[in-house]
């Protein structure tokens, strides 16, 4: 029925979608007991470790390879074949991940952000904070008047305000039948959020109108950091918005990034 619409060869993909199909994790039928992951033929896959080390080494690099400076000190690479692509190997040291990671689960999803979860359940406060003390989202208009929350959905960008967070023990103990689902599943299923500007995925612009802060400091700073060499000579990068992606265990992306 829907035969035209089929992406039917791989000719007809994007670079983007082959090398997804490529690289996706699939798992091997044949194995009974427990899954086990496919073989996946590694061997055109860029190592940015690899390049940096040999250029720290020895100062050599790949065919179509070129380095350049920024005012960091670290080496910033770029390839012939594709123009305007550069790549900073260890441009983070393990405790600016560390740190940086802990903002994007406990500040960069605070409201006015949004996540994916705003469609339905509405800007929420506090997710991990919530899912650390194992409390519990019900819908608001069905959960019993007597409960007190600790942790709210917080109104005020046009979504309704609809859910609570409640500790797990009140719940139960109130016997509440209503829709509800744990902070902690809302954590392991949240996938984006937005900085700065918001992006109306259903109209695919940023929505001035919306409530928003501004890219935090230290953040900004980064940015401007990381982008100056792709910049015009005399110009700098002015950061006003950005979207944070979490990738769960066994995604296309959580492979890519761990090779």
């Amino acid at each position: 029925m829907y035969g035209s619409d089929k992406v039917s060869d791989d000719s007809e993909r994007t670079a983007f979608r082959r090398a997804e199909k490529k690289y996706k994790l699939y798992y091997d039928p044949a194995s009974k007991k427990k899954k086990q992951p496919k073989k996946v033929d590694l061997s055109e896959v860029l190592d940015f470790k690899s390049i940096l080390e040999s250029y720290n080494e020895n100062s050599e690099l790949p065919n179509g390879f070129n380095v350049l400076r920024c005012d960091s000190g670290r080496p910033v690479f770029s390839m012939e074949n594709r123009p305007g692509f550069y790549f900073i190997p260890g441009a983070l040291n393990i405790q600016e991940q560390c740190e940086w990671i802990k903002e994007s689960l406990t500040s960069f999803p605070q409201p006015p952000n949004r996540t994916n979860h705003n469609a339905f359940y509405g800007p929420i406060n506090d997710l991990f904070l919530a899912a650390t003390e194992k409390k519990i989202l019900v819908e608001e208009g069905n959960s019993p008047a007597s409960l007190n929350s600790g942790c709210n959905v917080s109104p005020g960008d046009g979504d309704v305000q609809r859910w609570k967070f409640f500790k797990e023990d009140v719940v139960s103990s109130r016997g509440n039948t209503r829709k509800s689902i744990s902070a902690s599943v809302l954590l392991r299923k949240l996938r984006w959020s937005t900085l700065g500007l918001q992006f109306d995925w259903s109209k695919r612009n940023y929505n001035v109108s919306l409530p928003h802060n501004k890219i935090p400091t230290a953040l900004g700073e980064l940015a401007k950091r990381m982008a100056a060499p792709a910049m015009p000579l005399g110009e700098g990068f002015k950061p006003e918005a950005a979207i944070v992606n979490y990738f769960g265990l066994g995604t296309f992306w959580e492979k890519i990034f761990s090779l």
